[in-house]
């Protein structure tokens, strides 16, 4: 059983930072890609960052400059460290990856319960 927990929400005032962490745990053989979602009250789910296999990383234009995605391969974690924090940016924010347990090479979407980030002074 795989399971992701993410961890580091709270509440920040705006210009503040915060840094979120996501385990995966359980029968892991690979992880491909990694991700961060968020979904603000009333809108629908969008994707922050993403952390590829290889290394590279994508950034919504929104977060560019701000948020930094990054990754422990030998703690199956990811991260994503947030400065210059919005009240724009306030949401559950979700971590996602791909992840495979098999020998046959295929990964599985699995998604953590989210962790809540509030940014209000």
């Amino acid at each position: 059983q795989v399971q992701l927990m993410e961890s580091g929400g709270g509440l920040v005032q705006p210009g503040g930072s915060l840094r979120l962490s996501c385990v995966a745990s359980g029968t892991i053989l690979r992880i491909n890609a990694m991700r961060w979602y968020r979904q603000a009250p009333g809108k629908q789910r969008e994707l922050v960052a993403y952390s590829y296999s290889d290394g590279g990383t994508d950034y919504a234009d929104s977060v560019k400059g701000r948020f930094t995605i990054s990754r422990d391969n030998a703690k199956n974690t990811v991260y994503l460290q947030m400065n210059s924090l919005k009240a724009e940016d306030t949401a559950v924010y979700y971590c996602n990856a791909d992840i495979g347990w098999s020998f046959d090479g295929r990964t599985y979407d699995y998604w953590g319960q989210g962790t809540q980030v509030t940014v209000s002074s």
